[in-house]
């Protein structure tokens, strides 16, 4: 049903069902150019937002369909995607596609706006989550997949920042602990949610 092609601060794409494309944050040789139909957009890092992919697959695809936030119009636009291929998206509306795919965006929270998203795909319930602070007030009861970010394990995290304070060095890792999710959070969240049968997914694991 998914297939990661990149998951980190050096870049994030998931396939969904072969033709939906969750981030789009690698080289465009490395995605399935000819099977998308749908790319879901989440935020404006470089990561997440390849401008050079998006401007090729806007010319060589250009019945591909783009969906985000009004947040991410004005720098789609740039890339060369048409005002015609763009769905802005409603937190909180589902928006059916074909009788197979239906999504609904979710506002998550980091250092630019944000969202997540909720995916109905051929009867499987999909919740896709990364670069938050938090996923309080989500609820994804019983869903088969969760594919979410577990960027970092607290402890360990601390120990981090302690030695590198220590050492003078640089403490990247506060940015972490404002802008993404622990592992701990995460795995919470799929405590209070997950069903029998569901499976999980870590995204986005912290690198050094």
């Amino acid at each position: 049903m998914y297939r990661i092609i990149k998951t980190g601060s050096k870049g994030n794409a998931i396939i969904i069902d072969n033709n939906i494309l969750i981030d789009c944050g690698v080289p465009y040789k490395d995605l399935p150019v000819k099977l998308l139909k749908l790319v879901l957009l989440t935020h404006e890092h470089s990561d997440h937002f390849n401008f050079s992919t998006i401007s090729r697959l806007a010319l060589e695809r250009p019945t591909l369909r783009f969906a985000c936030g009004k947040f991410l119009l004005k720098k789609l636009v740039q890339a060369g995607v048409s005002y015609t291929k763009i769905d802005i998206l409603t937190p909180g509306v589902w928006y059916r596609y074909n009788k197979d795919i239906a999504v609904s965006p979710i506002v998550l929270y980091h250092d630019v706006p944000n969202y997540g998203y909720r995916l109905l795909v051929k009867g499987k319930k999909i919740i896709y989550a990364t670069d938050t602070t938090t996923l309080e007030g989500i609820k994804a009861y019983n869903y088969d997949y969760y594919l979410l970010e577990a960027n970092y394990e607290e402890n360990e995290i601390q120990q981090k920042i302690e030695e590198k304070e220590k050492a003078g060095q640089f403490v990247y890792e506060y940015r972490v602990l404002k802008t993404h999710l622990s592992k701990e959070e995460c795995d919470n969240f799929l405590l209070e949610n997950m069903g029998e049968k569901s499976v999980y997914q870590y995204l986005h694991c912290h690198e050094d």
